[in-house]
């Protein structure tokens, strides 16, 4: 497939780098320094011009183009680059916005603007949040074959009682799968003698309730259930988190400084209390009780202080941190001073955008520690390769870095064993290192 990206970014770069090895890439960019890092790094060609440019579009041979993707940072700016590939071409086109008014007209008007496929990042990082708060001590959380299968990945810390154990000693799940260990930027594939280790980030794919009984109970504190969920900041993303957790029955309270944009989300966020005031005032969230929160969401608008704030809220006593960070590169500083997630929206619209790309041979994909690894869901149909033939015989076959992970049959869950025998609609959830991806898909 010829995919034309618009948008060297975050989102576009992370986009080219995950489809570069499968498919040929265009990128169109206005920016010289980053066209000339884009042809020296990666498998792809990148012209320079501006994307809303039909000549700039024809220099980058648009009529080719199986795919259009405009990530760039205006909403605006990718809806015309959509409708222009539209009027031109027949081509699929895919665009990025923020405002989630943008993505409700489109729903509502389908094929509105030119646009095939819209990510609205505001909500998809608001649903991430979500899932990752929704299970205790994730860091990453995906939902398969319609709820019926989650992908978690847990950071074990120092004092869990599941160090030292082997996986075969922590394996005491019918319903769970142990896929693989991250430890010092090395993807491990584990077995059953595979020891844990502090430090480890743990992937395991099974039943939410067996993922969820694991996550306590590798923890050094027992979580309850959350109830209490506070919203720092009223921006685009913090209205959006408030309005997903509503939509799960949570009443969270959000605080927003402004007076004009407190009164706003109040009106908007029926079921949510807005509180006007400065969330760097240490009395005031003192006051109300912040450092009892279950969950602290904190929106603001810089690193710097959704940093800050985080860590005020974690020294008031709130159980869990969650923070919006806008530069890639602190994210792993956030989590190594004290916050306990932090969520690049970029890169949660990069990975949506990856995931459509991938539809028609997979049913869905989650990326891990930044495309170091995907959790696949593959639908067999009759002409599956693997159908009538046992998992020992199947996994033979795959190249290392690949681990079954569960099996939805009927719309149950089946613990994938060695005798299990795959049948014709079988929804498959396969953890793949992002090595062999390629030499995987095509075996199912």
């Amino acid at each position: 497939m010829r995919i034309l990206i618009v948008g060297a970014g975050e989102v576009g770069s992370s986009i080219a780098a995950n489809l570069a090895s499968t498919h040929e890439v265009v990128v169109v960019e206005q920016d010289p320094v980053l066209v000339e890092e884009l042809n020296y790094s990666l498998d792809v060609l990148a012209v320079q011009g501006d994307g809303t440019d039909l000549e700039v579009l024809r220099d980058a041979d648009i009529d080719r183009a199986d795919m259009v993707i405009a990530a760039t940072d205006s909403d605006e700016t990718n809806i015309v680059i959509s409708g222009t590939a539209k009027t031109v071409t027949d081509t699929f086109t895919i665009a990025r916005v923020k405002r989630r008014q943008l993505l409700t007209t489109w729903e509502q008007s389908h094929g509105a603007f030119g646009v095939d496929f819209m990510v609205c990042s505001d909500l998809v990082t608001a649903e991430a949040i979500y899932r990752i708060s929704a299970v205790p001590h994730a860091h990453d959380v995906d939902e398969f074959s319609n709820g019926l299968v989650q992908m978690v990945e847990l950071k074990v810390d120092a004092g869990s009682p599941v160090v030292g154990k082997s996986v075969r000693e922590a394996d005491q799940y019918d319903s769970m799968t142990f896929a693989a260990i991250f430890r010092d930027g090395e993807l491990i594939v584990v077995t059953g003698k595979t020891t844990i280790q502090a430090g480890d980030s743990i992937v395991v794919i099974g039943s939410p309730s067996s993922v969820r009984s694991f996550a306590n109970e590798s923890a050094t504190e027992v979580d309850e259930e959350i109830e209490d969920v506070v919203v720092i900041g009223g921006s685009k993303t913090g209205h959006q988190t408030a309005r997903v957790f509503e939509e799960h029955g949570y009443r969270p309270r959000l605080i927003e400084k402004d007076q004009d944009r407190a009164r706003y989300l109040a009106e908007e966020l029926k079921q949510t209390t807005v509180l006007e005031s400065d969330a760097t005032d240490v009395e005031f969230l003192a006051r109300e009780h912040v450092g009892e929160a279950d969950v602290v969401v904190v929106c603001l608008e810089s690193d710097e202080k959704n940093l800050l704030v985080s860590l005020l809220a974690r020294k008031l006593g709130a159980k869990r941190t969650v923070a919006i960070v806008e530069t890639a590169d602190y994210a792993d500083l956030f989590e190594a001073v004290g916050v306990n997630i932090a969520v690049d929206p970029r890169m949660e619209t990069a990975e949506e955008i990856v995931r459509f790309t991938w539809e028609g041979q997979t049913e869905k994909v989650a990326m891990l520690q930044h495309d170091r690894a995907e959790v696949l869901e593959v639908e067999l149909d009759e002409t599956s390769p693997v159908i009538g033939r046992r998992l020992v015989e199947v996994v033979g076959d795959l190249p290392d870095g690949v681990v079954i992970g569960a099996i939805s049959r009927d719309g149950t869950l089946v613990a994938p064993r060695g005798e299990t025998i795959f049948q014709t609609g079988d929804h498959v959830v396969v953890f793949v290192d992002a090595k062999v991806l390629n030499d995987v898909v095509p075996q199912f």
